[in-house]
């Protein structure tokens, strides 16, 4: 069954100068004419997608490997989001405050004040079906459910650039030396 998937992916540009409406466009021609284009730190591209498919993490990986062959060369796949997020993120997608946020029980953070999404949605899950002493918090959990969906491929996904079992550059997996050692062993 297809789902729906929000994320976005951040790419590094190589080194030189890029027209921002040569890479927007660039994006667009690569299929994605509704993505939000992000060129305002130099060096980065920020490109958020609202996808469809029956597996979150072979929809981020196929859509990076599109804007890849569009994008200039030696442009490399440097973080899927969401992965780590702020309660404002999380908030803003739930259309309520933060401090709405803050009167609940959420899992402890991660890294500097921000929170693995994944560990987040159990959590926001769980305070949908509320204890009997406790009213229904006011989330707008359907708004926030296909960026909530993307959370744990993001994640997996930035752990797999971080160990170099994702090629950056090609988003193809690298072969897993280690892991056959282990198998056989």
């Amino acid at each position: 069954m297809a789902e729906q998937f929000e994320f976005e992916l951040l790419f590094a540009l190589p080194e030189g100068e890029h027209d921002p409406l040569d890479i927007s466009n660039a994006v667009f021609e690569a299929g994605f004419e509704d993505a939000l284009v992000g060129t305002g730190v130099p060096g980065l591209l920020g490109v958020e997608l609202e996808e469809e498919g029956s597996d979150a993490e072979a929809v981020i990986l196929e859509a990076a490997r599109k804007l890849l062959k569009a994008l200039p060369a030696g442009t490399s796949l440097r973080e899927v989001r969401p992965d780590l997020v702020s309660l404002a993120d999380v908030a803003e997608r739930l259309n309520v405050k933060r401090q709405a946020l803050q009167q609940r029980e959420m899992p402890l953070p991660s890294l500097g004040g921000l929170y693995r999404v994944d560990e987040v949605a159990v959590f926001l899950t769980k305070a949908m079906t509320p204890e009997a002493s406790r009213r229904r918090p006011r989330f707008d959990l359907e708004r926030a459910s296909n960026w909530l969906r993307a959370g744990p491929a993001a994640r997996l996904l930035n752990a797999r650039l971080t160990t170099r079992e994702l090629d950056p550059v090609s988003v193809e997996y690298v072969a897993e030396k280690g892991r056959d050692k282990v198998a056989a062993g």
